[in-house]
């Protein structure tokens, strides 16, 4: 069997790997090319290129690389039409993987399997008829996701999501955070106002804002931030001046990461998949987050959904209180995060409900994905 895979960033190489993986174990004999990073490669894959060249966030950046994604998006079609693999398989990266899939399906019969579904029930539906023109099957990460696909004429199976998958610290680990940096039994906050410059520009003023008139009710209060290794230096630049003395960890730094997520009481932290992170490490959170006004008018009138905290969504609750655009205002926010330190089991079940609807417990997501891709290749056949 030949698989030819591609992922464009570090969250596609996670997914990409652990499928990899779940494919060999189905399939001993199994063969792939295509293109990833570290962790595809140590997982048997040959990748025509590095990945980084394909790892593009933002207009601006697409528009300035636009000839050699271009240049790109066609050799690796011509690669995968001439190799005529078994399954091509696209991890998220729609700007790169969608366009290269259009152009093997215009010139060949190889089946098209996308891995993570667009959040088309939050916004723009029509990319899922897109989608179907060039796309067989789709493997979704959130169990509300299959029927939006299947309504555009693609299969679509739910395989689970990979944060059931990642490691917890235990509470001896979070006790030994506490104790190396001093924290004792003092109440903590987990502070992760996101991993981009723009995201923490615009948040680290209004965490910073909201979390005042907590510490002036909790004067106990410490509070930590994990941050990404790109915005390392500007989010100790702007929480410099924030009182007692924020502690600033590195996120690349995993065991302390860790620890810091199972020991803090209470999280503020920026819309995205870290309320999952959260959820998995069992921290009561509170999102908020704001945009840029123009990007906030245009998202505002296009969503669809009350709520965009994962936690809600999955859950089918809305227990983690959210402060988005407009309403990501201090005052505000320091009313949740109040309301969560007073009360810190609210969320319990919701966070609990979250991981089980996720896959917790079950066959891991890389294997059920490997499993899902099998089934359709053998569906598709039968259908020939």
């Amino acid at each position: 069997m030949r698989v030819f895979i591609i992922a464009g960033e570090p969250s596609g190489d996670k997914l990409g790997a652990a499928l990899i993986d779940g494919l060999k174990t189905l399939v001993p004999d199994v063969q792939f090319d295509g293109i990833g990073g570290a962790r595809m490669i140590e997982a048997g894959l040959k990748s025509l290129f590095p990945m980084e060249e394909i790892s593009i966030m933002g207009i601006s950046e697409i528009l300035s690389q636009y000839r050699h994604l271009k240049r790109r998006i066609s050799e690796t079609a011509e690669t995968i039409i001439g190799s005529n693999p078994d399954v091509l398989i696209t991890i998220d990266l729609p700007e790169f993987s969608l366009r290269v899939a259009k152009q093997v399906k215009a010139q060949s019969h190889v089946r098209c399997v996308h891995y993570v579904a667009p959040t088309v029930w939050a916004w723009r539906s029509g990319r899922a008829a897109k989608m179907a023109r060039h796309i067989d099957q789709v493997l979704a990460l959130f169990p509300f996701e299959p029927p939006y696909m299947q309504a555009a004429g693609m299969r679509c199976d739910f395989v689970g999501h990979p944060v059931v998958t990642d490691l917890q610290a235990s509470a001896q680990e979070a006790q030994a955070f506490r104790a190396e940096h001093g924290l004792g039994d003092a109440p903590m906050a987990l502070v992760l106002p996101g991993s981009r410059r723009g995201e923490v520009t615009r948040l680290a003023p209004i965490f910073g804002q909201a979390l005042a008139p907590v510490m002036h009710a909790r004067p106990d209060l410490r509070v930590v931030i994990p941050a990404a290794a790109p915005v390392e230096d500007l989010v100790r630049e702007s929480v410099k001046d924030w009182p007692n003395a924020p502690l600033v960890i590195r996120s690349e730094d995993k065991p302390a990461k860790r620890a810091a997520f199972k020991a803090a009481d209470v999280a503020l932290a920026a819309s995205g998949t870290v309320s999952l992170e959260l959820a998995a490490a069992g921290t009561p959170m509170v999102i908020a987050y704001d945009m840029n006004w123009l990007s906030r008018q245009i998202i505002g009138r296009m969503l669809k959904v009350d709520t965009v905290t994962l936690v809600n969504l999955v859950s089918e609750t809305r227990a983690v209180p959210e402060f988005i655009g407009a309403d990501c205002v201090p005052a505000r926010i320091a009313d949740g995060l109040l309301d969560l330190l007073d009360n810190p089991t609210l969320q319990h079940d919701a966070m609990t409900l979250t991981m089980e609807r996720l896959g917790q417990g079950g066959e891991a997501p890389g294997l059920r994905a490997a499993r899902a891709v099998l089934d359709g290749l053998s569906e598709g056949r039968t259908r020939h």
